[in-house]
C-alpha cells in the first residue's frame, strides 16, 4: 500500500479565535465538516490523549486519538483509524484565520478524502456564523 502525505488550506475569512474554537470543541465538528455526522469524545475540548469516534455517513465510525495540541500556536494533531486503515492528520489556524491540514496515510484513502477536507476547511473559516458554539 502506497503511503502519501498531502496538505491543503483555506483562506482566513473568520477571526482566528473563532476558527480555533470550532476545532477545539469536537461537538462543533459536524457543523462545518460535511463528512462528520456526529462525534463522541472522552473530553469536551481537544487535549493530548483525548479519544473518541467520529460518525460518518452510512453508519461508519472512525476511532481517533488526539496526539498533540498547542492552544497558543493553534495547532493540533490526531490519529484516525478504521479497521486496518490509519491516518495521521495535522491541523493549524493562522493569525489571519486561515487554516491548513496535512494528512498522511494510504493513498487510496487520502486522495478521495482531500476534496471533502477542502470543503470542510472552507466551511470552518466561514464568517457567516461568528459564534464559536
Amino acid at each position: 500500500m502506497v503511503t502519501v502525505e498531502i496538505g491543503t488550506r483555506a483562506p482566513g475569512r473568520a477571526p482566528a479565535d473563532v476558527v480555533w474554537e470550532r476545532y477545539a470543541q469536537p461537538a462543533l465538528w459536524p457543523r462545518w465538516a460535511p463528512q462528520i455526522t456526529g462525534v463522541e469524545t472522552s473530553a469536551p475540548r481537544l487535549a493530548p490523549g483525548v479519544t473518541g469516534r467520529v460518525r460518518a455517513p452510512l453508519g461508519v465510525r472512525v476511532r481517533f486519538t488526539v496526539t498533540a495540541v498547542d492552544h497558543t500556536a493553534r495547532t493540533w494533531a490526531w490519529d484516525a483509524r478504521l479497521g486496518p486503515l490509519r491516518l495521521h492528520l495535522r491541523h493549524g489556524v493562522a493569525p489571519d484565520g486561515g487554516t491548513w491540514l496535512t494528512v498522511r496515510g494510504p493513498a487510496a484513502v487520502v486522495l478521495p478524502y482531500l476534496p471533502l477536507a477542502r470543503l470542510a476547511l472552507h466551511r470552518l473559516t466561514d464568517p457567516r456564523d461568528l459564534t464559536p458554539g
